[in-house]
């Protein structure tokens, strides 16, 4: 079972705030050409309340899951959202794969235990950003973003 731990420093949204995230996130997904169903409502707004990484079984088996949509269905619009930059997909190739929204602004690192595939959402001031500020103005690139990930023994497996 993974287990997934987020700082209290993480976005909270109030239920006004993640609806509305959320209602942003859908009219984004219409303009980029994807469908407007229920189980991309559904989808969408499971990521947002979630505030940690998901697994395509957390989402199918949500009771806010009201669309019942099935497994196949729920993956089909994960990979979209992935495709059109909606979501990050985490973990290690040879077990669960987590999906996580993708924040204009903000992003998280994560460590990933390589034993038990535990995510944890890493609680630093990321070191990369600046790093990112400075190709931006050597290179000439824009919009720049990074995905950060560790893997590791945590300490229960370590």
């Amino acid at each position: 079972m993974l287990h997934h731990h987020h700082s209290s420093t993480c976005r909270h949204h109030d239920t006004a705030a993640a609806g509305k995230l959320a209602a942003e996130l859908l009219d984004r997904a219409r303009s980029a050409g994807l469908r407007r169903t229920k189980a991309l409502e559904n989808i969408l707004s499971i990521l947002v309340e979630a505030h940690q990484p998901l697994s395509l079984a957390d989402i199918a088996e949500s009771p806010d899951l009201t669309s019942g949509a099935d497994k196949a269905t729920v993956y089909r619009v994960l990979i979209k959202l992935e495709e059109l930059g909606f979501i990050r997909r985490l973990g290690l190739h040879d077990r669960s794969t987590y999906y996580t929204l993708i924040h204009a602004g903000h992003h998280d690192d994560y460590l990933i235990c390589t034993q038990c595939g535990r995510i944890q959402s890493l609680d630093i001031s990321c070191p990369v950003e600046a790093l990112e500020k400075q190709i931006e103005t050597t290179t000439g690139f824009r919009k720049l973003y990074h995905e950060l990930e560790f893997y590791g023994l945590c300490p229960k497996c370590a």
